[in-house]
C-alpha cells in the first residue's frame, strides 16, 4: 500500500472543525510586490491547481470564516508554489493570508489509483510494528524530510509523542476499515524518536549536560 500524501498526494491534516474540507497547501510567506504568496503544497498531482480554480482559504485562526480565492497565476519557486490570487494585489493583502490553509471541499479531492491511500485518512488509526500495537496517529506532517512523518501518541502512555517516517520501505499494510496501519520499523527507530524524559531535560539543563541523539530516519516513498 503506497502512502498517498494528502488531497491527491500531499499531507492533508483535516481538523474536526474542517472535516468537510481537505487542505491542498498552506501559505507560508509573501512573495513579490503584487500580492503574490508562497505556499507549501500538500499535493504532488501536477494538474491539481489550474488558472481560474477556486480555493477556500482557512485563516491561521481557524475560528475565522473561510475566504474564497481565485487563482490568477501560479508557478514553482524554490520548493514552494507561488500563487497570485484575484483581488490580492498588494503586500498588505498578501500578509493577511500568511498561515492560511488552501482548501477544497472533501468531495472534490482527486480520485486515487488502486493501492494508494490518502494520508488525511490516517488520523486516528492504530499503528502496529511487527504485529505489536505501538500507538495512535494524531497527525501527519511534511517538510522535515523526504517522507511524511506520522505524529503518534504512545499506546502505553498517551503523553508520549513519537515521529515515525511514513515510508513504503517500512509499510506493511493500511486497513482503513479497521483503522490500522501495520509497519515493520528498523530496530532502534522508536528509541531514536522517543520523547525526551523529564530526567533527560533536567540533565540537559545542567552545564555540560549531554543531549540525547534525536536524529530522524527518513526514506522517500517509492512511486
Amino acid at each position: 500500500m503506497r502512502p498517498r500524501q494528502g488531497a491527491g498526494t500531499g499531507v492533508i491534516s483535516d481538523s474536526a472543525a474542517s472535516s468537510d474540507f481537505i487542505t491542498l497547501a498552506r501559505i507560508v510567506k509573501t512573495q513579490g510586490r503584487r500580492g503574490e504568496v508562497a505556499a507549501e503544497v500538500h499535493s504532488n498531482v501536477a494538474e491539481r491547481f489550474t488558472r481560474g480554480m477556486h480555493l477556500q482559504a482557512l485563516p491561521r485562526d481557524q475560528g475565522s470564516v473561510r475566504r474564497e480565492l481565485e487563482i490568477e497565476e501560479f508557478w514553482p519557486h524554490k520548493g514552494l508554489l507561488v500563487f497570485k490570487f484575484a483581488g490580492v494585489d498588494s503586500i498588505s493583502d498578501a500578509e493577511a493570508l500568511i498561515g492560511a490553509e488552501l482548501q477544497v471541499p472533501r468531495r472534490e479531492r482527486a480520485p486515487l489509483e488502486p493501492g494508494w491511500t490518502y494520508v488525511s485518512d490516517l488520523a486516528g488509526c492504530k499503528v502496529f510494528d511487527h504485529g505489536h500495537e505501538i500507538g495512535t496517529i494524531a497527525d501527519v506532517q511534511f517538510g522535515a524530510g523526504e517522507a511524511p512523518l506520522l505524529i503518534m501518541t504512545g499506546s502505553n502512555d498517551s503523553s508520549k509523542i513519537f515521529e515515525i517516517p511514513f515510508a513504503e520501505a517500512y509499510l506493511e499494510s493500511v486497513d482503513l476499515s479497521r483503522r490500522q496501519v501495520r509497519m515493520n520499523l528498523p530496530e532502534g527507530l522508536l528509541e531514536v524518536n522517543a520523547p525526551v524524559t523529564a530526567a533527560e531535560k533536567q540533565e540537559q539543563a545542567q552545564p555540560g549536560g549531554k543531549r540525547k541523539n534525536r536524529t530522524r530516519l527518513h526514506r522517500r516513498p517509492k512511486t
